[in-house]
């Protein structure tokens, strides 16, 4: 996909990478420890989990307690050195600079409130206002700062791992974070919590709307930059959204796929909303929720 540069007064950094930061324990307390971590990188590598995104990752990594963050302090980085230490680094600021300049006019003619998400760069460990970063969650949004994270780690381990390579899966995974974002901004990520911890029997049903939803918002990103896809790309993103299926990634672990466990969507359903949002453009016609409305 051939995406212009960015411009590093236009976009959000902050950059984690080589500060000896990261995340420590504050005392008994801390609800992030070993069993944790073991728990985020089966959920990685087997689920392909994103564990701020699910309900009771959110209900744990935003509760902080006794949780103390160091390293670096909130604010800003110089894009312009962050985005340029390597290619993959690169890519995604030009990424999040063609988000940013697709979805900010859409908010502004819908007169809703809209602030830019900013990307963190880390490697291995850091922190976010969700409590710990690690690579072993993959890329993830954290609605506390309005945060998307990425250790550019994950983008290798995405083609050698899940056989998803090529430049468009990754913008791919870039737009279905900034569609967390989105659904913040539209006050749909609360309302989607609430729900779920009033009937946590609905919690993975909700989630797995909220996921797709996001695949279709990444949907429309692209289509509203189509003159800016390459042959092949579609395919790239096709490929993506199959190999992180829950189902797919469930059989590969050598598991029976249970829809009931499900948390992001199957292989065709993550396919199915990310083509939606690419053959209309539209992002009124990303809304997952609608047959749930109906039935009441």
């Amino acid at each position: 996909m051939r995406l212009d540069d960015f411009d590093p007064n236009a976009i959000n950094i902050e950059d984690q990478r080589g500060t000896g930061g990261g995340f420590r324990m504050g005392g008994a307390g801390g609800k992030l420890g070993c069993g944790t971590i073991v728990i985020a990188l089966v959920g990685y590598f087997v689920f392909g989990l994103d564990p701020v995104q699910t309900i009771g990752g959110l209900q744990q990594m935003e509760s902080g307690a006794g949780q103390q963050q160091v390293g670096p302090a909130a604010g800003g980085s110089d894009a312009s050195e962050s985005c340029t230490v390597d290619a993959l680094s690169r890519e995604s600021c030009n990424a999040l600079s063609s988000l940013n300049k697709t979805w900010e006019p859409l908010f502004a003619a819908s007169n809703i409130r809209f602030e830019r998400p900013k990307l963190v760069f880390y490697s291995q460990s850091g922190s976010s206002g969700c409590g710990a970063a690690q690579s072993a969650m993959g890329p993830f949004y954290c609605p506390s700062d309005q945060g998307i994270y990425i250790d550019t780690d994950f983008y290798r381990e995405m083609e050698q791992r899940l056989g998803a390579g090529g430049d468009f899966a990754r913008a791919y995974v870039m737009a279905h974070e900034y569609g967390h974002h989105i659904q913040t901004m539209t006050g749909l990520a609360e309302q989607i919590r609430s729900a779920q911890q009033q009937n946590p029997s609905r919690a993975n049903q909700l989630q797995v709307r909220m996921e797709l939803q996001a695949d279709c918002y990444a949907g429309v990103w692209a289509a509203k930059n189509r003159d800016r896809i390459e042959p092949g790309d579609i395919e790239e993103g096709m490929t993506a959204a199959h190999s992180i299926g829950d189902d797919t990634l469930m059989k590969s672990a050598g598991r029976r796929p249970v829809e009931a466990a499900f948390t992001h969507g199957s292989s065709e359903q993550r396919m199915a909303w990310l083509r939606k949002g690419l053959e209309t453009g539209n992002e009124d016609a990303c809304d997952t929720f609608a047959d749930m409305r109906r039935r009441g």
